[in-house]
């Protein structure tokens, strides 16, 4: 990975966080060289941390020649304006800016609610049930299944709108919104695994299906994606330290 040359750059991070991996990818895609600094997030958390997200005291944090920049979405943006050597992540027109950004929300807000029903911040829980009791609590396989097969089966039309009949939602190669969804996918197949729930049925979402395939092999993606067992252990110790 070649270095940044305008400045020093860090990520504040956890390995296991799909927020933290958005903005790895999008470096990656853009040949950024960076240190990642692994966090404290849970309990007392490290000071970097706070001092650089005074505010929230989430991840993840980027910082840029001393500044940081919080919120994954838009460090991603920050990333596409201040690297433009490489292919930009978001589209060129603005009508189609303006759709990626749509989508993008409508994942985070909607598709994270339907496949983990206790919200983004919570998507480790719906994991952590399903290993501790085959569903999440309060739903049963069968809603879960549905709620999440109504949001993919948008996200397959919008990926039919914004691909124009090419491998990835941003055309050629992997755009904002690629970024969005995919870094979603370690968690939502691990859940797959462990409660039987298909989200991304291939009778369902034929063109998902072949997307996700494609992006998770991209190498900017493959490397700094876990494995979905490391997804699987990690739930495990933290429904270990819960009982």
């Amino acid at each position: 990975m070649a270095a940044a040359a305008t400045g020093e750059v860090k990520l504040l991070g956890h390995k296991m966080s799909l927020f933290v991996t958005r903005v790895e990818i999008a470096l990656n895609l853009k040949k950024v060289g960076y240190e990642f600094v692994q966090v404290e997030v849970h309990g007392q958390k490290s000071e970097i941390l706070v001092k650089s997200n005074p505010v929230y005291k989430k991840i993840p944090v980027l910082i840029h020649q001393g500044k940081p920049i919080c919120e994954s979405a838009i460090i991603v943006e920050y990333i596409d304006e201040m690297w433009t050597s490489e292919p930009p992540i978001l589209p060129s027109h603005h009508f189609d800016r303006a759709v990626a950004r749509f989508w993008a929300t409508y994942i985070d807000d909607k598709v994270g609610l339907h496949a983990f029903p206790y919200g983004i911040h919570f998507y480790l829980l719906a994991l952590v049930r399903a290993l501790a009791f085959g569903a999440t609590e309060g739903t049963s396989k069968a809603e879960a299944a549905d709620g999440g097969a109504e949001a993919f089966q948008l996200l397959e039309e919008a990926f039919t709108e914004c691909s124009h009949g090419k491998e990835y939602f941003g055309g050629d190669t992997i755009g904002y919104l690629d970024i969005a969804l995919g870094c979603w996918l370690g968690w939502i197949k691990s859940v797959e695994e462990v409660s039987s729930i298909k989200f991304l049925d291939e009778k369902k979402v034929p063109l998902l299906v072949g997307w996700a395939e494609r992006f998770l092999q991209d190498k900017a993606v493959k490397e700094v994606t876990p494995e979905i067992d490391e997804f699987v252990q990690y739930a495990k110790m933290i429904l270990a330290s819960a009982r």
